[in-house]
């Protein structure tokens, strides 16, 4: 592999970028390069570098996008095309090819919006599966790193905190714990068009019920209601901030690993 290929990969992931790393690991018959060839696809789809160009690389680049989408971190691409189909897809070659793609840049992480014992609970139990967390609360003496110490805390008034240093991407994982269903709606509003992978949202469903109400007074768009796990957690009828905690993870690996959350929320 060409060495500005990494120094590049490396230099997305310092900004803060993702990028996925596509690279030939096998070659079988006639294909346009060998073993080695990489590229980088980013987000929007552009790239550099080539595997070849014509349909495999078409392919690749859609299978990168979808796993920056999905937080996917590898996937090995494997495409045959004999000589006939090859020249039917606008492709040079025919043969069998395997790419093996890497997702850089952007790892799984948990953001809590609300520092109180559900809050903090979390915080130390994504922070023990080994996921990096950020827990914001406008109360400082709640969000700070004596009291939750694993992970980033951050205090400042709601709407600062994309200023402040929150970025929210493909494989972040939104929880709303706060104080109050009015605080609750604010975030939920505040997140309206961020990109993320999960929004869940605590409480009963009468403060559910409320929250919603609200929002659809206030002009909210209704897909952007609909996509919030409420109540959040898998029901395991967990009571205790810890055991709400336990059930809020579990739906956030079950959500990142691909698992039917309807299924699993429908078991009980």
């Amino acid at each position: 592999m060409d060495h500005s290929m990494l120094r590049r990969l490396l230099d997305l992931v310092d900004v803060g970028e993702e990028a996925v790393l596509c690279t030939v690991v096998d070659d079988q018959g006639s294909t346009p390069r060998g073993r080695g060839a990489a590229m980088l696809v980013r987000p929007d789809g552009t790239s550099e570098g080539t595997i070849g160009g014509g349909v495999t690389e078409h392919h690749v680049i859609e299978r990168a996008r979808a796993m920056m989408r999905e937080g996917t971190d590898t996937e090995l691409y494997t495409e045959s095309l004999s000589a006939t189909e090859a020249a039917l897809e606008g492709a040079a070659c025919g043969g069998d090819v395997a790419v093996f793609l890497e997702r850089y840049g952007r790892s799984p992480e948990v953001v809590i919006f609300g520092a109180g014992h559900v809050g903090r609970a979390l915080a130390r139990l994504a922070h023990d599966t080994g996921m990096p967390v950020l827990t914001w609360d406008e109360r400082a003496e709640f969000a700070n790193g004596e009291s939750i110490p694993w992970g980033r805390t951050l205090a400042c008034p709601l709407e600062e905190v994309f200023s402040r240093g929150l970025v929210l991407h493909s494989s972040s994982y939104v929880v709303i714990v706060t104080r109050g269903h009015t605080l609750d709606a604010d975030v939920v509003k505040l997140l309206e068009g961020r990109q993320c992978a999960y929004i869940g949202m605590i409480g009963s469903r009468r403060k559910i019920a409320f929250v919603r109400e609200r929002l659809i007074q206030d002009g909210l768009a209704a897909d952007q209601i609909d996509r919030i796990y409420q109540p959040i957690g898998l029901p395991i009828r967990a009571e205790t901030p810890e055991e709400i905690a336990v059930s809020i993870l579990a739906e956030i690996i079950a959500a990142r690993r691909g698992a039917d959350l309807d299924q699993l929320r429908s078991a009980l």
